[in-house]
């Protein structure tokens, strides 16, 4: 695979919404349930990160799962290339990272798991282009704010921006009209408070997005 087609699997991933489900440390049970409330609400992708052993046997079931529905399901907190075969075991649709490592990203892509490394500084962001990648994370994207994506989106505006951390049904409109494409939640899932917000931004993103066509 290259970056080309990481690109290209990316921008079909999230093209109907954007928001993406992230289920870390739950179990296998857990994650179960709250993949399926993120399906039943209208998230494309999940993504499962991968650090202890119980984590790779919930993202191998929930991958299971989301197969039988035609859903994407993604290994997260991959930062080295053992997570990378490991993710591929459990088969995982793609990998994401919190950090930009190119080792792993040519890991990723050579067994046919689009990448998604983490970005939070111009620097690493240029050094991503520079390898060809045109969708990243920005993480910690609760900290680095809304105002940091207008103002990357400036110098790098042939780039999409999954921005994850901190981001919830309160949030998550600002970051996508700051320039995001995709906004992660996780702990949002468990709040039946937030679940009709985040139904109603993906009704409205989508509205929007048809209005556009």
């Amino acid at each position: 695979m290259t970056t080309g087609d990481s690109n290209s699997w990316f921008d079909q991933a999230f093209r109907r919404a954007p928001l993406m489900a992230i289920l870390r440390g739950f179990g296998t049970a857990r994650s179960l349930e709250l993949a399926a409330t993120a399906w039943d609400l209208g998230l494309d992708c999940v993504e499962v990160p991968i650090q202890t052993p119980a984590d790779v046997e919930a993202l191998a079931a929930v991958v299971e799962a989301g197969a039988a529905r035609g859903k994407q399901v993604g290994a997260g907190t991959v930062v080295m290339p053992e997570h990378v075969a490991q993710a591929h075991a459990a088969g995982a649709a793609f990998t994401v990272s919190p950090g930009f490592d190119p080792e792993v990203v040519q890991a990723s892509l050579a067994a046919g798991m689009p990448s998604l490394p983490g970005v939070a500084t111009p620097s690493e962001i240029q050094l991503a282009a520079k390898l060809g990648l045109l969708w990243l994370k920005a993480f910690p994207a609760s900290e680095l704010g809304t105002g940091w994506f207008k103002a990357v989106c400036g110098p790098f505006p042939q780039l999409k921006f999954v921005a994850t951390g901190g981001l919830d049904a309160g949030n998550a409109a600002d970051y996508l009209d700051a320039g995001v494409r995709v906004v992660a939640v996780g702990s949002a899932l468990q709040d039946p408070n937030q679940l009709g917000a985040l139904a109603g931004l993906l009704t409205s993103r989508n509205r929007d997005a048809v209005s556009r066509l």
